[in-house]
């Protein structure tokens, strides 16, 4: 599909791999607006609206490329359905100091969190980094990430953090080649949010923080995007952003003093 990017083209493959597991395998004839509301209605139970949204958007671009090129018979009708906007949950700074100081006593979870909070990275492919993928020299990681299979060979890291990395590197044994050779332990994670009084906290609330705080700080969504590796940008300002902060400093920007 010409002009299509390769992160689209991933994210309608799922799509259309939910829906010939929902709706069953069909050639582009078959797929009437019975067919599309069936997978619409089944799809919806399963998932969230944001999700089925996202679904939406690609069966509708899939459909438009089968009706240009005279591959369906008959119209068919896609809408998105409404979403009740909910508030995206992130840490402001006192709530990461807390945690950062409650995760003192556990070395690899502290690191875990650093880079969380430092690059954004989903937990699964924090897991999978190997000491190779660092780059204390120029302060970069090599990242692949797990869902989407791409990767970014240069990532850019904080020194701070490459600098805790690497007092962490040179205290482990010299054949291990995984970053971290410890399983992600769920009840220290647990027992961690509560001392710092966050609970219920998710680690990929973590991924939420570092995309909320780039926002605050001005850095624009297509950097942001890019560096959470997202399809769109929709989904980095809907479901990543806290816009609350963002809001209020622009608020504040009115001079409602000198008014006064």
């Amino acid at each position: 599909m010409a002009g299509v990017t390769e992160a689209s083209l991933y994210e309608s493959a799922l799509t259309l791999g939910h829906f010939e597991r929902v709706v069953g395998r069909c050639n582009s004839k078959q797929i009437t607006q019975d067919v599309i509301d069936k997978f619409i209605l089944d799809r919806g139970k399963e998932v969230k609206r944001s999700t089925l949204n996202k679904d939406i958007r690609n069966m509708k671009t899939f459909v438009n490329w089968c009706r240009k090129n005279r591959y369906l018979n008959g119209d068919i009708e896609l809408h998105l359905l409404k979403e009740v906007e909910k508030p995206v949950k992130s840490l402001n700074s006192d709530q990461v100091k807390r945690l950062v100081l409650e995760s003192r006593f556990h070395r690899t979870m502290r690191l875990r969190i650093l880079l969380g909070l430092g690059t954004g990275l989903r937990r699964g492919d924090i897991e999978s980094l190997s000491i190779s993928d660092l780059d204390f020299v120029s302060n970069y990681i090599t990242t692949k990430s797990r869902k989407t299979r791409k990767g970014m060979g240069a990532r850019p890291m904080s020194a701070l953090i490459m600098t805790e990395l690497s007092n962490y590197v040179a205290k482990i044994d010299a054949d291990q080649e995984r970053l971290f050779n410890d399983k992600f332990n769920r009840r220290q994670w647990k027992k961690i949010c509560e001392k710092a009084s966050l609970v219920g906290l998710k680690f990929h609330d973590l991924r939420k923080t570092f995309c909320s705080i780039l926002a605050q700080n001005g850095i624009s969504t297509a950097v942001t995007q890019k560096l959470l590796e997202h399809s769109s940008p929709e989904l980095t300002n809907k479901v990543y952003t806290n816009v609350d902060p963002v809001l209020r400093h622009a608020v504040d920007q009115i001079p409602v003093g000198g008014w006064l």
